[in-house]
């Protein structure tokens, strides 16, 4: 009996730990979330394979799709362009607002950056051009968008 019960409480945590692998294992990542009524927005890629999760306002959304190799290039061409690694934040923190977070893991464009305290001036533009990449794959491949 207590093999048995051994063994249950051995597969429950291997099967939680898995489901935690799609937002541990990833190329690039989006994500907005925080705000008064808080919205959790993920967009994760790696490789081709892409996930998106969307809770908030009453609604919760997955789903998972393929981006084209011409999509990833765009995308890489766009962080290029906007000179992503040289995008400067303020380092104070605003907790109680809507904040996009990009993680880059890999290539000549890795890092990470946040707005959670807003970008510097000088780098709205470039900003503003990157998160709206990021939408526009949102809007193109996720049916019924939040």
């Amino acid at each position: 009996m207590k093999k048995l019960i051994g063994m249950l409480i051995l597969i429950l945590v291997v099967l939680s730990c898995n489901t935690q692998k799609v937002y541990s294992d990833y190329d690039i990542s989006y994500s907005k979330s925080g705000g008064y009524a808080p919205v959790y927005e993920n967009l994760l890629i790696k490789g081709t394979d892409a996930y998106y999760s969307f809770e908030g306002k009453g609604k919760k959304t997955n789903s998972s799709f393929k981006l084209t190799s011409a999509e990833l290039q765009k995308l890489d061409e766009i962080l290029s362009e906007k000179r992503f690694r040289f995008i400067e934040e303020d380092h104070k923190k605003v907790y109680d607002r809507m904040s996009v977070t990009i993680v880059v893991k890999n290539g000549k464009n890795s890092a990470s950056k946040t707005d959670a305290g807003f970008i510097l001036a000088k780098d709205q533009k470039n900003w503003a051009a990157i998160t709206g990449a990021f939408q526009e794959i949102i809007s193109k491949k996720v049916k019924n968008t939040p």
